[in-house]
């Protein structure tokens, strides 16, 4: 992907004054270090908006940002396109539905600019390096990377973190909070519960360094 470092970053869940003070730990260098987001940049916290409009500057700044789905895009995405508006509600969504309303001039004004509608269209299921997958919440055992289902790579938990099933490559991953990152022979977790008053991690590859900012 690139000559540098590689930084990927946890889930953000909309906290923004982490995420800020996590970039600034990490010394990220936009020409020459890749920095991937795991998924989960709304509901839950304070500033989902802030969230987005923040990876969207990062993404201005440099061609070597790359974000990952997560469930809660998905769960946006479909209740904006009125597919399941339940689910998104149910899951933490109000908190991004105000920090949209807060900042619209009027009723009439799209609620979600297209900006952020492209971004949310956008993100990529997983990312493969050279000695890593990089997936939202993870995979499915015993099935070819290619053949993977997106609801796997965005929902899964005990079926993928309780296997010690080899998929070729170390899988880095979110979804599932830990108070410190999880780390096993075939996979790392680096989500640490930021929106729940624990850490912001960043693991920094190829030293498989942890970063993390707390609240």
């Amino acid at each position: 992907m690139n000559a540098g470092k590689t930084f990927i970053v946890g889930d953000v869940h909309g906290c923004l004054d982490m995420l800020k003070r996590l970039i600034d730990e990490i010394e990220w260098n936009p020409s020459d270090d890749g920095l991937i987001f795991i998924g989960d940049y709304i509901d839950r916290g304070k500033d989902p908006k802030g969230v987005v409009d923040f990876i969207l500057k990062l993404k201005e700044d440099s061609l070597l940002v790359q974000c990952l789905i997560g469930n809660h895009e998905q769960m946006f995405l479909d209740y904006l396109s009125d597919i399941d508006p339940q689910g998104f509600l149910l899951n933490g969504g109000l908190p991004t539905l105000r920090s949209y309303k807060e900042v619209r001039r009027n009723d009439r004004d799209p609620l979600v600019p297209s900006s952020h509608l492209e971004f949310f269209s956008s993100l990529l299921p997983m990312i493969e390096l050279e000695q890593y997958y990089i997936v939202h919440a993870g995979f499915r055992p015993d099935i070819r990377i290619e053949d993977q289902d997106l609801v796997d790579m965005i929902w899964i938990r005990d079926g993928f973190i309780y296997s010690d099933y080899d998929f070729g490559k170390l899988v880095i991953f979110g979804h599932t909070p830990f108070n410190d990152p999880m780390i096993m022979e075939n996979k790392i977790g680096i989500d640490t519960g930021a929106v729940y008053g624990n850490c912001l991690t960043c693991l920094e590859l190829p030293e498989k360094k942890f970063h993390s900012v707390r609240p």
